[in-house]
């Protein structure tokens, strides 16, 4: 169990800082917002060593293998996204309140990019399901679905936190949160790519 929560801890490090972005630069954030953050990014890391596992040596092989550069592209673009708005709405080219910060879209919680953020940053959990479908003692012996349940709930736990975290920082303006956060997710992703062509 104690191997299980260090995954959990391991795969999570990557969705709690999307989790800090969020927190840092959503607008109008409620308890019921982090909630529903740290919901999708839990259930993903849930559900991913589940997918891996079933099919372990077939498809999963290969998303695993290219799970790195899917993470890239996924973060690259909602985090170029982001940092464009910014700087759009810095130079005036923009109004600062139709920013959408991180995954807010007028006011509003953006499920679309919640769920590319979701699997971006959950697919190294795929790889932990493959690896325990092909070596069940992988997680410390215990089985697919409470491991895949204490990596979900430790996810859940850290990425709550991480929206709170986020909301510490001292607050800056829309466009310069928009830069920030999407410097943030486009690092990230570069950091997911190195690591997984390494």
């Amino acid at each position: 169990m104690l191997y299980a929560i260090l995954t959990g801890v391991s795969l999570s490090m990557d969705a709690f800082a999307v989790s800090l972005t969020n927190g840092m630069t959503m607008k109008g954030f409620r308890f019921r917002h982090a909630l529903i953050v740290a919901g999708y990014f839990g259930l993903f890391q849930f559900l991913m060593p589940l997918v891996g596992s079933f099919l372990a040596g077939t498809v999963a092989d290969y998303i695993a293998k290219v799970g790195p550069v899917i993470s890239f592209v996924l973060l690259a673009s909602i985090g170029g996204k982001m940092l464009v708005e910014g700087i759009r709405c810095a130079k005036g080219i923009q109004n600062a309140a139709e920013i959408s910060a991180n995954v807010f879209t007028g006011g509003k919680l953006d499920h679309k990019k919640l769920f590319a953020l979701s699997v971006a940053t959950s697919i190294d959990a795929l790889a932990v399901g493959v690896a325990m479908g092909v070596n069940p003692d992988y997680c410390g012996g215990i089985d697919l679905v409470s491991a895949g349940t204490i990596i979900g709930i430790v996810t859940f736990l850290i990425c709550l936190g991480g929206c709170y975290a986020g909301r510490l920082i001292p607050r800056l303006s829309g466009e310069k949160a928009e830069i920030l956060g999407g410097c943030i997710l486009i690092g990230i992703g570069i950091k997911l790519l190195v690591e997984g062509l390494l």
